[in-house]
């Protein structure tokens, strides 16, 4: 188990994540359809594969790194702006629903390769 500590505790972030989000996102008073609508939307980044490993890797990195869905949030809530709030919440749903599953972020070497385990 304490070999496995690392990995348990980064899962447990990720659930953390994707349920803080979703409380708040329905707190907000936000409906499901949208939230339904965009959830797989961060992996269209995948998409950055067509041009080869390090092109995907970074796309997929970059989209499913919890440092911009924040700051998009940051800037809904100083402008007020429920869209951006809503979004942001939305995509770290995403991020924190794909790290409690073990989908973490890619080496350029091969998709299958992330920073939790090999895929």
């Amino acid at each position: 188990m304490v070999d496995r500590f690392p990995s348990v505790l980064l899962r447990v972030e990720g659930l953390a994540v994707a349920v803080g989000a979703v409380a708040l996102y329905f707190h907000l008073g936000y409906g499901w359809i949208l939230l339904v609508v965009l959830a797989l939307a961060p992996d269209l980044s995948a998409a950055g594969y067509a041009f080869g490993p390090r092109v995907g890797a970074v796309a997929y990195d970059v989209v499913h790194c919890e440092a911009l869905p924040i700051v998009v949030g940051v800037i809904g809530i100083l402008h007020g702006d429920d869209g951006h709030i809503q979004v942001a919440l939305i995509w770290l749903t995403h991020i924190g629903a794909d790290r409690l599953l073990g989908y973490g972020l890619k080496y350029p070497s091969a998709f299958k390769d992330t920073h939790l385990q090999r895929v």
